[in-house]
């Protein structure tokens, strides 16, 4: 790994801050509860198996894989997180490790993991093959890689979409996030150094709003990079309103006539090859 350079620092630093603004949090536990439970199940967590957590947040797949017995280390580059994981994960009864760590450079050793594993997470690292590498890394030959990850055609990716016009440019070589819910884009980032690799298209059932307009504005009020984007346009007061309105448009369009959506994910699973 080459040291990271003054304007990646910077980049890391910005995408830290981001994840930090509003409440991912209840993001991850009153809207995509389940996701985290599917993913551990997935990977195959279980006692004597070692699990590394690549950007996992409040732990929303790490505390499951905790409560089925696994030794598991959840990683972020957003530490301010693990305060209410910790919280959920003493509630419950799970014992993890927390640790800061950017998906790009995780500050692991060479084949440490038996499952490397990511909920939503690892794929909003700016630099997607660089992220692959490090999961390929730091997974042992034959253990297994899993990620949840939205598609670009599901909600989260429509809505990253709707929001693309009105945010910052992104920074020289960032990747759309949606890009890791695509088959083909995930082949090509790990390549011939996976075997048995499954890749399926689910959805989750989100039924936390009442209506359009709830969702955007639980979304404006804990979610940053929806948060982060309000703040590009904050002294535009038409451009504001015209992403308003598109945000409930979006709900609206998805709602399945009861209040209720579901949002695609692609749920991978492969072993490393070796």
């Amino acid at each position: 790994m080459t040291a990271p350079s003054d304007a990646d620092r910077a980049l890391k630093s910005k995408h830290r801050a981001m994840w930090a603004l509003g409440d991912y949090p209840a993001v991850a536990a009153e809207v995509i509860p389940e996701l985290g439970t599917v993913l551990a199940q997935a990977c195959g967590a279980g006692p004597g198996v070692r699990v590394l957590d690549v950007g996992a947040g409040s732990g929303n797949a790490a505390i499951p894989a905790a409560l089925a017995g696994a030794d598991v280390v959840a990683s972020d580059l957003t530490p301010e997180l693990f305060d209410a994981g910790r919280q959920v994960a003493e509630q419950r009864g799970a014992k993890l490790t927390w640790e800061q760590a950017d998906a790009e450079a995780l500050p692991y050793a060479d084949g440490e993991f038996d499952v490397v594993m990511s909920s939503v997470g690892v794929m909003f690292a700016p630099h997607h093959q660089e992220a692959a590498d490090e999961l390929v890394r730091v997974c042992r030959p034959g253990g297994t890689i899993a990620l949840a990850n939205w598609t670009p055609q599901g909600f989260i990716g429509q809505m990253f979409a709707v929001m693309k016009p009105y945010a910052a440019p992104p920074p020289p070589g960032a990747q759309p996030p949606p890009l890791w819910g695509s088959e083909e884009h995930v082949a090509a980032l790990f390549g011939d150094r996976v075997t048995e690799v499954v890749a399926e298209r689910r959805t989750v059932r989100v039924d936390r709003f009442a209506s359009a307009e709830e969702f955007r504005d639980f979304f404006k009020a804990c979610y940053g990079p929806t948060i982060a984007v309000y703040r590009n346009i904050a002294d535009q007061p038409d451009k504001v309103a015209a992403l308003d309105e598109e945000l409930a448009e979006l709900g609206r369009r998805n709602d399945l006539g009861w209040g209720a959506m579901d949002w695609e994910y692609l749920l991978y699973t492969a072993r490393r090859a070796g």
